[in-house]
């Protein structure tokens, strides 16, 4: 049975930071729906999220950092990426981007790696305690949909370390998806973003 605690505890993003260092897995409130969390560097970890969530290991889970100086040792950050990145970031937006040497490490020896900052204060909060990326992943069976609450999340009690209550999410859809590797750039998921708003500024 997994530890409920609220978001609203101060030290929530603490609790959650520690069982995620040793190991564990947690379900935490985004800016976007519910999702998983797990250490990007333990791939044991990962493992039992794909099995959770019966996820093809061929889709890649979401990198997120505090800010994006945390990912250039990770990603190549194009000029028009980047300038996406500084108008979206903190935001509903992931970018799809190069992965570096040290990045295919968390790829899993995949050039590309989706990278985000999420307009959170708790994971925010979070991820900056952790110090190292985090991959996260919508709380929900593979191709189904994702939990917007935490009510939602229940079934998943006993197959996770800790949960966080922070209540709605501010929307019903994942982020928007868009793949900068290389031209033309493809909007790989449709999401909480108007894509077009995104495309004006490449």
């Amino acid at each position: 049975m997994a530890l409920r605690i609220s978001s609203r505890d101060k030290m929530a993003y603490k609790k959650v930071a520690e069982v995620i260092r040793n190991g564990g897995i947690a379900i935490v409130p985004t800016d976007t729906v519910y999702g998983f969390a797990v250490d990007a560097f333990n791939i044991e970890a990962q493992k039992v999220v794909y099995k959770i969530k019966g996820r093809s290991h061929k889709k890649s889970f979401i990198l997120m950092v505090p800010d994006i100086e945390s990912i250039r040792i990770l990603v190549e950050i194009p000029e028009k990426a980047l300038k996406i990145a500084k108008r979206f970031w903190p935001g509903q937006l992931t970018l799809i981007l190069p992965t570096t040497e040290m990045g295919k490490i968390l790829s899993g020896g995949k050039k590309d790696l989706g990278v985000r900052i999420p307009d959170s204060k708790f994971m925010l909060k979070l991820l900056k305690e952790m110090g190292s990326p985090v991959f996260t992943t919508s709380v929900n069976m593979s191709n189904k949909k994702s939990a917007k609450n935490i009510d939602e999340t229940l079934r998943f009690d006993e197959m996770v370390d800790i949960a966080v209550d922070g209540g709605q999410c501010r929307f019903s859809f994942e982020s928007t998806v868009i793949d900068m590797v290389k031209f033309p750039y493809m909007v790989v998921r449709r999401g909480c973003l108007d894509t077009d708003k995104i495309l004006k500024c490449i």
